[in-house]
Parts: structure tokens; C-alpha cells; sequence
């Protein structure tokens, strides 16, 4: 399966990699963050760092996939709130991340989800809580 079955970004704004584990009501996804990363040029050309509002995407990506896995949805999840996003560690080029995403609660077109973000030394990057709203298209 490709990850692109389940959500409409595609690349230059695709930040969830084809490897991607589903669980009852989570997720687990990936992405390595490399030179080519457009932003990287700019944010910050002396010592790269991943962006948080990046981060904070991979993770809106990784809900999104989880209810497109479930089928159960026809229509477009649009992020309408973030409730709390604590940023840990910071992230820079070549590193990979594994994100859990979990649906918290679902509620007609509303959807809850806690996500969090590690490193690959497992240290916590992002710790966000987050809803999304389904939208028809």
C-alpha cells in the first residue's frame, strides 16, 4: 500500500514515507528529513533545524492516513484546532522520525488525535493534541 491512497498531499508537501504501521485506533509513520528539503535552505541555512509547523504537518499527514485506512470517511480532514503542541527536541537533515498518532475520540465530523513525535535515539520531538474536521468534497 502507498501512502497516498489514503491522503491528498503529495510531494513537494508529502511528510509521511510509504513505511507506515496501522493499529486499532493508531498509527505509526516515518520520515527522514534530508538535504532536499526545500525549507532547510532558508530556516536555517547555518545550522538546519526542521521547522515546527513541519513537524506539526507530519503529524496532521499521519491522522489523516489513519482515517483513510479505515475507510469509513469519504471527504477531506481539515485541521480546525490544536489544543497543545510542546516541542521537546529539535529535528536537523538525515534524521528520521517515528510518529504514534492516535484517535482519541470521534465525533460525527469532528476527530481528536494525540500525536507523538520521536527521534531516532527515541527522544521526544513533538507532543501534540489536535482535531480535525471532516469536510465534504
Amino acid at each position: 500500500m502507498q501512502i497516498t491512497e489514503f491522503i491528498p498531499q503529495r510531494e513537494p508537501f508529502l511528510f509521511v514515507e510509504n513505511e507506515f504501521e496501522i493499529l486499532d485506533n493508531s498509527i505509526k509513520t516515518y520520515y527522514t528529513f534530508s538535504k532536499n528539503n526545500d525549507f532547510f535552505q532558508g530556516h536555517f541555512p547555518e545550522q538546519p533545524v526542521v521547522p515546527g509547523v513541519i513537524l506539526c504537518e507530519h503529524c496532521f499527514q499521519s491522522a489523516a492516513a489513519l482515517i483513510g485506512t479505515q475507510g469509513k470517511t469519504s471527504g477531506l480532514a481539515v485541521v480546525s484546532r490544536i489544543q497543545t503542541a510542546k516541542f521537546k527536541n529539535m529535528v536537523s537533515i538525515d534524521e528520521k522520525i517515528n510518529t504514534q498518532t492516535i484517535l482519541l475520540e470521534r465525533i460525527e465530523n469532528a476527530a481528536y488525535f494525540k500525536s507523538v513525535v520521536k527521534n531516532e535515539d527515541q527522544k521526544k520531538v513533538l507532543l501534540i493534541e489536535f482535531a480535525c474536521t471532516l469536510v465534504s468534497s
